[in-house]
């Protein structure tokens, strides 16, 4: 059996709400899900990545988005939900399809267990020709606990199902290499390398929670997972398959010649930084992930995690050279560190090596990934 081509979509609050009246936009959404109807027809599998839950409930309990603060967001989002989600499934209906609502949160996508069980969800949905419309759940999520953005969400979603491509439309026609209304910006076809532009993408839309800067920080995501993103205008006839076609102007951005294998992947790209390690310079210029990071390589450290958690790797300079699983809580690491001369089990009351990442739970990150800066907390102990 031919394996289905697997699309995930991600659309922005300005094209779904109107951005006075805070009403979805229904023209929009017909031109959306007739073209959606129809990439199904030719056998493939759509996911969709939708804000606007916020946008579409904030009229209904009286706050605009400038006015309206965390609590008011969360309760926006969720009168604006049913709107959001009614107004899918009319226009989905009048093309013969259905819909179904999957709502994530941060941990779904960094405890690897409800990544994989989302994953399950997803694909049993795609199995029996339901859409999957994927959106943070903004109702309970606090800044602590939130994606913060849905260009990365569903970069995460390209990733946990192996889409073939990610389109992300917005409300211009792509990337360029300085802010669009500035004279003589030039537009950027296509791109390798995102890094090289992070510089000339600050600021985000009046709706939205990310501007250009989040679009090519996912897009990195799904670079190293092997997917294909397009960055598009969304306010067109057929927005998604006119991009795939090539028919009209996008930014499409490579993915890279040999992505990472799926856990890999998993660890090297992350949506918050639970914890961090500085590490010896000796062993920094050598990291290679043939050999684990044990106890007396760790130099300080900062975060509070648990056994599971990713660690973001420093050498004393503050580059990040690598990402892996702890096998330590915080608690644990801190209390081997400070006694590096007595033996761990009698530290921790169970039989251990010692390894903070084991070789096989670590990545090096080279140069294919966006990094991280240090936390100014352990920059200043190195």
């Amino acid at each position: 059996m031919t394996k289905k081509r697997n699309i995930v979509v991600k659309i922005g609050s300005a094209l779904l709400a109107n951005l006075e009246l805070l009403t979805p936009r229904y023209g929009f959404l017909q031109r959306l899900l007739e073209d959606i109807a129809q990439l199904r027809a030719e056998g493939t599998n759509v996911i969709l990545c939708s804000s606007g839950s916020v946008a579409l409930g904030l009229r209904i309990i009286g706050e605009t988005p400038e006015s309206a603060g965390v609590s008011d967001k969360q309760a926006a989002a969720a009168c604006g939900m049913p709107l959001l989600l009614n107004a899918y499934k009319q226009v989905g209906h009048e093309f013969g399809f259905d819909i179904a609502q999957v709502l994530l949160t941060l941990g779904d996508f960094e405890d690897h267990r409800r990544f994989l069980n989302t994953r399950n969800t997803v694909h049993r949905l795609l199995e029996s020709n339901v859409v999957p419309i994927v959106n943070e759940n903004d109702t309970i999520t606090t800044e602590e606990i939130r994606v913060g953005d849905n260009d990365r969400l569903a970069a995460k979603v390209a990733q946990m199902v192996g889409a073939d491509d990610f389109v992300i439309l917005t409300g211009v026609d792509g990337l360029y290499d300085r802010n669009p209304d500035e004279p003589g910006a030039k537009f950027i076809a296509e791109v390798e390398d995102v890094g090289m532009y992070m510089d000339a993408t600050k600021g985000k839309s009046t709706l939205g929670t990310g501007g250009m800067e989040t679009k090519l920080l996912a897009a990195n995501m799904a670079q190293e997972a092997g997917v294909t993103t397009w960055i598009a205008q969304g306010e067109v006839d057929h927005p998604v398959s006119s991009v795939l076609d090539g028919s009209r102007r996008s930014t499409k951005i490579l993915p890279h010649p040999n992505p990472l294998s799926g856990w890999d992947s998993w660890i090297a790209n992350r949506l918050q930084m639970a914890g961090s390690l500085v590490i010896s310079d000796s062993l920094a210029a050598s990291l290679s992930g043939d050999r684990p990071i044990r106890r007396e390589d760790v130099i300080s450290m900062t975060g509070d995690f648990t056994r599971g958690d990713v660690l973001h790797i420093y050498d004393s300079k503050g580059i990040e050279r690598a990402r892996g699983l702890s096998d330590f809580t915080s608690e644990e690491l801190r209390v081997l560190t400070s006694n590096p001369d007595t033996q761990a089990e009698q530290l921790l009351g169970y039989r251990t090596k010692g390894e903070v990442v084991r070789s096989a739970n670590l990545v090096m990150l080279e140069n294919r990934h966006l990094l991280w800066d240090a936390p100014e907390e352990i920059v200043g102990q190195v």
